[in-house]
């Protein structure tokens, strides 16, 4: 789970691929009470979550959604797919979802997992919520049910969207925990973009991509098996290093080759500075600090460094 944290938005500039939009705050939908535990970067003591990020960018449109799909990602991580009622409900590859739960007087702010060309082939879209006393996340874990129905709104300034003819610009993915939701939705995104210039000759042309992933052990590493099989999928162009923190059992000889045990260290992300490359961080704010100033102090342009934060 990524609540809805966003600072910092990457400017639209010679590659154009990201598009900060003036700050929307739509009306609530009606027939729901709205209110949350999600943060923004700023420490305002704000108990609500449209209060908390009202500044950011919302999409009008409100669908309704129903659970068409329910897994353990891990033991702490339940995965939804939900089929989407609205036909004009769109995101981008990064964003987060406003989640209305009837009956719950809290509204959840969740990273979008999955990439939007699920939502276009298959009008669905996946959530990877993280068990907590949070009401939403809570409901997520001890009600939530095959045909169980909610409402979306999609919004969010973190995002990747290249258009076909956007300079190519690697990508360098660092994600803590829960905070791979979104990375993920745009490492699947990438992924998508390889296939279409592969199979079509035309399209964006994407550079390379690494993703730096920590987690607690190697159970709590999300998405796994799938991130392995796109850098098998793409070899060379996407590759991946996972990072245990308090590992206390085997690694497996599948993952082994891929995971080291300790934080992530800066001279692994030192590797792949250059002019050309973009930076998504997202995970808890002492890690995306630590990260983003370093960046900064290796001379990284700060429109080149776009990061959520959860906790």
């Amino acid at each position: 789970m990524a609540r809805a944290f966003v600072t910092s938005p990457l400017l639209r500039g010679s590659a154009g691929m990201f598009c900060p939009q003036a700050a929307l705050s739509p009306p609530r939908p009606k027939g729901l009470r709205h209110f949350t535990g999600s943060c923004i970067m700023k420490s305002q003591k704000k108990s609500d979550h449209l209060e908390k990020t009202e500044e950011i960018f919302r999409e009008k449109v409100v669908t309704s959604a129903k659970v068409c799909g329910i897994t353990d990602e891990s033991p702490t991580v339940r995965r939804l797919r939900f089929l989407i009622a609205e036909k004009s409900f769109t995101f981008k590859a990064g964003q987060w979802v406003d989640f209305f739960i009837p009956d719950v007087p809290v509204v959840g702010g969740f990273s979008i997992c999955s990439s939007p060309s699920l939502l276009k082939q298959e009008n669905a879209l996946e959530l990877a919520v993280k068990y907590t006393n949070h009401p939403p996340s809570l409901w997520v874990h001890t009600k939530c049910a095959l045909g169980s129905e909610v409402a979306l709104r999609v919004g969010g300034k973190f995002f990747f969207d290249p258009q076909p003819s956007d300079s190519p610009v690697n990508l360098v993915l660092i994600a803590g925990g829960v905070g791979i939701n979104p990375l993920n939705s745009i490492l699947l995104h990438v992924a998508d973009l390889y296939r279409h210039r592969e199979n079509k000759g035309s399209g964006y042309e994407m550079g390379r991509v690494r993703l730096l992933y920590s987690a607690r052990n190697t159970s709590e590493l999300l998405f796994k098996r799938s991130i392995l099989n796109l850098t098998n999928a793409f070899p060379g162009k996407i590759t991946c290093s996972f990072y245990v923190t308090q590992q206390t059992t085997e690694i497996s000889e599948e993952l082994l080759p891929y995971v080291t045990e300790g934080r992530i260290p800066d001279k692994d992300i030192e590797k792949h500075i250059s002019e050309d490359t973009l930076y998504f961080l997202c995970g808890p704010p002492p890690m995306i600090e630590h990260f983003s100033r370093h960046l900064e102090a290796c001379k990284v342009p700060k429109e080149h460094i776009c990061f959520e934060k959860w906790w």
